[in-house]
């Protein structure tokens, strides 16, 4: 296995890219999420291809336009078809033994996937597809801003852990935001958004198979999964995992359910 980095064209401007060498004619097209640059939090995606490609599979990264080395201007995740299909054209080109594309995307990046009905992708791995309307990337952190059922999946949580439950009994909580939530989570629940709409109908167009990945403990997972269509058996969930699956047993459920894409 070697690692390579590379730059490539998107409408006028040089992306850059990287790519884990590996035989297989499976390969991994990575899309990241936010602004985060192609290498990932504290390196998280550069392990993770590292990963995947000693397993045998090809792996691509890379910096959407005015992220990281990009060249370009960022627009953000709704508008970033383009950079992904840039992508994917490149991947095939440096790795013409692949015949096989699948697309992984956490967060916004798994909503960019969807609104690009794959961009040319076979198979996609979705994880916590982001559906809140407002700012392009980013995370609820205001359990007042949250939906109710993801606001009562909060609650439910913290109420399994026994620190929790010792601040809520010895006053060390802010009671104002804890009936301000409450009142919440007693709501109905609330109308599906525009976004996840959008992203129901670019998934519809897409013909190859699909895992939707929600972390258990993630807020933006919870948020999903009260917008999304209930029964959807492409959705897997991992148990006590956070947004970026950095737990030692969720890292290494990601990386199973990735490899179990690949093989197909």
């Amino acid at each position: 296995m070697s690692r390579f980095h590379l730059t490539f064209p998107c409408e006028g401007d040089n992306l850059a890219g990287t790519l884990d060498t590996a035989p297989a004619a499976s390969g991994l097209l990575i899309v990241t999420g936010g602004n985060e640059i192609r290498s990932g939090a504290f390196r998280g995606q550069a392990r993770l291809a590292s990963e995947i490609a000693r397993a045998g599979f090809p792996v691509f990264r890379y910096d959407r336009r005015g992220v990281g080395d990009s060249e370009g201007e960022n627009r953000g995740f709704r508008h970033s078809a383009a950079d992904i299909r840039a992508a994917f054209a490149s991947f095939r080109v440096v790795a013409p033994q692949v015949e096989r594309v699948v697309g992984f995307g956490n967060c916004d990046a798994a909503s960019a996937l969807m609104l690009a009905q794959g961009a040319g992708c076979d198979a996609l791995v979705l994880s916590n597809p982001w559906t809140i309307e407002g700012p392009d990337e980013g995370s609820p952190t205001d359990a007042s801003a949250l939906p109710p059922a993801a606001i009562r999946a909060r609650y439910l949580a913290k109420l399994k852990k026994p620190r929790e439950v010792l601040r809520l009994v010895s006053g060390g909580v802010n009671y104002r935001k804890l009936f301000r939530g409450l009142a919440r989570a007693a709501g109905p629940k609330e109308q599906t958004s525009s976004l996840a709409v959008e992203l129901g109908n670019g998934l519809d167009a897409f013909s190859g198979p699909v895992r939707i990945l929600l972390a258990d403990n993630d807020r933006t997972a919870q948020v999903f999964a009260d917008q999304w269509p209930p029964g959807d058996s492409r959705i897997v969930s991992c148990p006590n995992a956070g947004h970026a699956y950095v737990e030692p047993d969720a890292n290494e459920w990601l990386r199973e359910q990735l490899l179990a894409a690949l093989r197909g």
